[in-house]
């Protein structure tokens, strides 16, 4: 079985230690993906290795330049056995991050995170690699706030997508469930377990009953008040 293989470019490489960490971490271990980092500074130019500047057009803040960026990825792309790639751009301006794009990222053969700082990434780094046919570019938010950069998304969108592919999870079951992987995108229903009683809160006594149509039904019931009370639409 091939692995799905991670290319993350930052200039805070250290970042991503992690990755190293409980699933993720014994899910390199066991092969069943592959995590290489590389530091954007090694390609920049100069005594300085800068790897931003002004923006055209004024503004405050500082934009990364195109050239240390097309450096990287064309060096991570001709180093990849993989036919084909998959480019994520983090930014505020990008599509919101949902278990359908990751789910979709899982059955990746290859995907390269650019971790933008500043104030972004020159566009023209996703204009450029939109244009050849073996990579696929995504723009991609984890939410409506800014970060300092790319690194924290990055590590959000990994453990989303990782944990999705076959192997990772002790119990593949435990997917199936879960927030947003319920139909009609409902949120998940409450958990408990043992003790019954604490500190004066009961179990609901259904889920002591044993009937399991009834058990279904009561999870549903409460899934769908949860995702109401957060303002989301279900459909009866």
């Amino acid at each position: 079985m091939s692995s799905l293989s991670f290319d993350l470019i930052s200039i805070f490489p250290d970042y991503f230690a992690p990755l190293k960490l409980s699933l993720i971490g014994k899910a390199q271990e066991s092969g069943l993906i592959d995590i290489t980092l590389h530091d954007l500074r090694d390609k920049a130019a100069g005594v300085h290795k800068s790897v931003d500047d002004t923006p055209y057009g004024g503004g405050a803040g500082m934009v990364m330049s195109p050239e240390p960026w097309g450096r990287a990825i064309d060096q991570v792309v001709a180093g990849s056995s993989a036919a084909h790639h998959d480019l994520i751009i983090l930014t505020p301006a990008g599509e919101k991050l949902t278990q359908k794009i990751a789910t979709e990222l899982s059955h990746s053969e290859h995907i390269i995170f650019a971790c933008g700082r500043y104030e972004g990434i020159d566009h023209r780094v996703s204009e450029y690699y939109q244009t050849l046919p073996n990579i696929r570019v995504r723009e991609i938010s984890i939410g409506d706030y800014v970060l300092g950069g790319g690194e924290v998304a990055t590590l959000v969108i990994m453990e989303a997508v990782i944990r999705l592919i076959p192997g990772v999870l002790g119990n593949p079951n435990s997917l199936v469930e879960e927030s947003h992987s319920l139909p009609d995108e409902i949120v998940e229903y409450p958990n408990y377990t043992k003790p019954a009683s604490w500190r004066g809160l009961e179990v609901p006594e259904v889920l002591l009953s044993g009937n399991h149509a009834l058990i279904k039904a009561w999870r549903l019931e409460q899934a769908k008040a949860r995702t109401q009370k957060l303002g989301r639409q279900t459909s009866e």
